[in-house]
């Protein structure tokens, strides 16, 4: 029965923004596009805000929060700036990531057990806040313990080298990698964490993924709007929908 219960798409912007930036113009306009993916069947928008600023800006955010109706998922690094603005805007939710300016995109899950006492005290006024707190991390027990210890209301799991070793043909390794998320989803949610999943998702991989009983959102974002070049970003949030909904069963 677990498999038949929903699963939440949640569509990142961000590289709609990156678009944009690219002439230094107001087109395309992200909230235009979270309007669209609302219509199209998301659950919700997700949108990371960097230290640089690369693609998503604070007035993309603030927009985004007045214009969707839909919850709006504030992805950002652990910084005094970021969690002020939070408290400002007061999204649904908020999920914290590592963050290196000279990456080209989140290499990597949240190292929470190595920094618990300090997560623990940053987000402790999110929370007061009514924000949901979610942590992206890898399938480790000791990130997922370290995030349910410090009041994580949600794990998200990175599913990049996943993705990477499916994409490249390596079979024997990709299901490894597939069991231990599967594995990281069972012992989350057994200490009562939400779970959900992101990074490097495509059409050709989403299946194994939204299989996995336990989770409960997919976050997906640069495939969609690839996609959105050839389709247009409804057709391809319908058909990445269609494709999450069927492995469900």
């Amino acid at each position: 029965m677990k498999h038949r219960t929903p699963l939440r798409l949640g569509v990142n912007i961000d590289h709609v923004a990156t678009l944009r930036n690219a002439r230094g113009s107001a087109w395309p306009d992200p909230l235009r596009a979270a309007i669209l993916a609302e219509t199209a069947g998301a659950d919700g928008i997700t949108a990371h805000l960097r230290e640089d600023r690369r693609h998503i800006r604070d007035t993309d955010i603030e927009a985004l929060r007045a214009g969707i109706g839909i919850p709006l998922n504030f992805e950002c690094a652990a910084t005094a700036e970021m969690q002020a603005l939070a408290l400002r805007l007061v999204p649904h939710a908020i999920c914290l990531v590592p963050e290196r300016r000279e990456e080209r995109t989140t290499e990597g899950g949240l190292d929470v057990a190595g920094d618990d006492n300090r997560l623990a005290t940053y987000i402790a006024p999110l929370r007061a806040a009514g924000i949901r707190v979610s942590m992206f991390i890898g399938h480790a027990r000791a990130q997922i313990e370290a995030s349910a210890r410090i009041g994580a209301a949600v794990v998200e799991l990175h599913t990049g080298h996943y993705s990477e070793l499916h994409a490249e043909g390596r079979h024997g390794e990709a299901e490894a990698e597939l069991d231990a998320l599967r594995q990281g989803a069972a012992y989350a949610h057994s200490l009562g964490l939400e779970v959900h999943a992101g990074h490097g998702i495509t059409y050709d991989n989403v299946a194994e993924i939204a299989a996995i009983p336990e989770l409960v959102e997919l976050n997906i974002g640069h495939f969609l709007i690839g996609e959105a070049v050839f389709l247009g970003l409804g057709p391809a949030i319908e058909d990445m929908r269609r494709r999450m909904d069927e492995a469900r069963g």
